[in-house]
């Protein structure tokens, strides 16, 4: 066996000597904030998203990635060249499900919200530069993960629900744009509906987030035919106390 644990699937840890491109780990905080600004005074252009999280993460999907083929599920997901997305846009499948699946407590979520992948799939590709194709491949699978996501942890796609499923999500990536994201967006949300509980909501996002197993190496495509309390248990998410009693005081922010 390999002395190497991520064998053909290990991405340099940085770019290629004598290489013209810019660094792909370089942080661009400029560009961070210009999105940041934009995210906030419209946050239904995710692509911003996407801008500040490749403008702050320096090597953190690299890291992410490095620990998701040190997985045997990882490795597994990459060698079978799985595609998430496929699966989750195959609606008459998830149709097929057990009802209180997570695939199909999914597709209602999708169906009530009135959710296609395709939107998130494009804010996310006007960001995509050129990257080694296994990292690409767990990054376009991190990204189709974010409503299974939501359904798993229990957060709503109000505000605040995002809010705290991208402490979640900090917790689990340890991306430093996410985060900015988190604090901006957590501040904007108390001034304007002066609920407070916002920042227990999202610290306690955090720590279950902590608390949880790591979500980017799920068997996704096992999980989903899954009853959710049973994918819950086994992922160690524990519920969302905070948010749900903030959400059940009060209207939709």
């Amino acid at each position: 066996m390999s002395a190497d644990p991520l064998g053909k699937h290990r991405v340099p840890s940085a770019p290629v000597a004598g290489a013209r491109e810019r660094n792909p780990y370089s942080l661009r905080p400029r560009e961070a904030f210009t999105a940041l600004k934009s995210l906030l005074a419209n946050p239904e252009e995710t692509e911003h998203v996407f801008t500040i999280v490749r403008a702050l993460s320096g090597k953190t999907l690299l890291k992410g990635y490095n620990r998701f083929t040190a997985t045997p599920m990882g490795r597994r997901i990459l060698e079978e060249d799985r595609d998430l997305i496929a699966v989750l846009q195959d609606r008459e499948h998830l149709r097929t499900l057990p009802e209180g699946s997570l695939g199909r407590h999914y597709l209602e979520f999708v169906e009530r919200e009135n959710l296609t992948a395709d939107g998130l799939v494009a804010a996310s590709e006007r960001e995509d530069g050129p990257m080694n194709p296994s990292l690409a491949r767990y990054a376009t699978r991190l990204r189709d993960m974010h409503d299974l996501w939501h359904i798993t942890c229990g957060y709503g796609r109000d505000v605040s629900g995002e809010a705290c499923l991208l402490a979640f999500t900090v917790a689990q990536t340890r991306n430093p744009g996410l985060a900015l994201i988190v604090i901006a967006g957590t501040l904007k949300i108390a001034r304007g509906s002066g609920d407070k509980r916002i920042f227990r909501a999202v610290w306690n996002a955090f720590l279950i987030g902590r608390r949880a197993a790591w979500l980017p190496a799920a068997d996704w495509e096992r999980l989903l035919a899954r009853p959710l309390e049973a994918v819950r248990a086994e992922l160690g998410v524990s519920e969302p106390v905070v948010y749900a009693e903030m959400r059940a005081g009060m209207a939709a922010i």
